[in-house]
This record gives C-alpha cells, sequence and structure tokens, in this order.
C-alpha cells in the first residue's frame, strides 16, 4: 500500500493527561462518498474527524496525526477508558452500513493496522468498533464488517469456544470483556452480535452466553496503565 495522502483537518487537539493510544477504533462513514466524508472530516463547523480515512476503491487519507486526539468517538468507554478520543486512534471507513465491505478497502485496512498496533504496542484485543464503546449511540461498523478476517491476521480477535471458560451471566462477562455494565442491555447485545454473530437475532441465548464468556476468559479487559 501506498502512504496516504495527508489531507489535514483542523478537528484535533492534544490527548489529554500526556495519553497515548492503545484502542483503534472503527467506523463507517454513513455518507455518499469518500470525498463526501472527507470534506466533513476537516470542516471545522463539523467539528468531527478521524485519523485516517479509506475508500471503497482502497484509496487513503490521514486528517490527524496519531499523537494527536482527533475527534471520533464522542462518549462511551471501553473498560475503564470514558475518554475514549484521547486513548485511540480511529480509522473511518467509506461504507453505508448496509452492505459488504469492498476488497480493496480491506486490503488498505489490513496494510495500515500493523503499523498502527506496532508503533503504539497496541494488542489486537484493543482494535474495536464504535458501536462496542458507545452501543447506545452507535452502530458502527455493523453486522457487514468482516471482524474474523482481521482476527484471522492477528489485527483483532474472535472467540474460541473451545476455551474452558467458567460460567458467567451475559451481563457479567460483557463487563469483564470491555463493554459498559451501564449501557442499554439490549443495544449491548446488537452490538455484540454485529461483531461475533452478524445476523442473529431474537432473546439472547445460549450461544451468546457462551461466546461471552470465551471472550471474557480469553481476554478481559486490562486495567488502564495509561493515563486518561
Amino acid at each position: 500500500m501506498t502512504a496516504p495522502l495527508w489531507h489535514p483537518s483542523p478537528n484535533f487537539g492534544p490527548r489529554r493527561l500526556g495519553a497515548q493510544p492503545d484502542l483503534v477504533v472503527i467506523h463507517y462513514t454513513a455518507m455518499s462518498s469518500a470525498e463526501a466524508a472527507l470534506e466533513r472530516l476537516c470542516d471545522p463547523q463539523a467539528e468531527v474527524s478521524a485519523h485516517y480515512l479509506i475508500a471503497a476503491d482502497g484509496r487513503a487519507w490521514q486528517m490527524v496525526a496519531e499523537v494527536a486526539r482527533a475527534w471520533h468517538a464522542g462518549a462511551g468507554s471501553w473498560g475503564d477508558v470514558t475518554d475514549v478520543n484521547s486513548r485511540s486512534v480511529g480509522i473511518e471507513l467509506d461504507n453505508s452500513g448496509d452492505r459488504p465491505f469492498p476488497e480493496p478497502l480491506m486490503t488498505t485496512l489490513e496494510a495500515l493496522l500493523p503499523g498502527i498496533l506496532r508503533r503504539w504496542s497496541i494488542p489486537p484485543e484493543r482494535v474495536i468498533g464504535h458501536s462496542d464503546m458507545a452501543p447506545d449511540r452507535k452502530t458502527d461498523p455493523g453486522p457487514h464488517f468482516d471482524w474474523s478476517r482481521l482476527a484471522r491476521q492477528g489485527l483483532a480477535i474472535w472467540p474460541d469456544d473451545d476455551v474452558d471458560a467458567p460460567e458467567s451471566d451475559f451481563d457479567t462477562a460483557a463487563t469483564r470483556f470491555g463493554y459498559s455494565s451501564t449501557c442499554d442491555p439490549k443495544k449491548r447485545l446488537q452490538a455484540f452480535r454485529d461483531r461475533f454473530r452478524p445476523g442473529a437475532t431474537g432473546p439472547e441465548d445460549a450461544t451468546d452466553r457462551i461466546l461471552m464468556a470465551c471472550l471474557a476468559a480469553q481476554w478481559p479487559v486490562a486495567q488502564s496503565r495509561r493515563k486518561a
């Protein structure tokens, strides 16, 4: 992959309290085109941004330096991290949320992520979706995003149902994994399913509980070792 084109956004600030990135948050743009998203992410009136944007055809732009705090996550949390913007790198993907993510886009994402993870020593379990940290508000990147594909390359995670996980109710395991304990349980279940059981419907069931218990046993969210 060629380096992303530098297209600076004015919508950023310093990371608070000396924080460094230890999360990557994946979004979709839900806009008509990558160019429309780029314009909005660089519009000072919009007051939103991200570090990177990847178009459906694989082109990529960087709008904010990784050392700076982009304005992409908004209110939400993951584990004990409540200022997600100060602790994350945000990546916007050119997609409406109702269709698969094209191969050129995924190929560029897979080329971009390893460098980010390496530069900031971010483990794959801390690559999350916007809906993971804000299930009450957000649904992106949604059920069409191929998390298992990233996991096969060590760029995200996937539950191993062969793990001997201790029995636990869904809410307890979800909190141990990283989801907020105060969000709407139905929206949290949907965020979990969109990522790990795309297409699943109906009330919480045994498969949900088994998979969440495995996730919590394999990757319990680490208590913060960084500020903010």
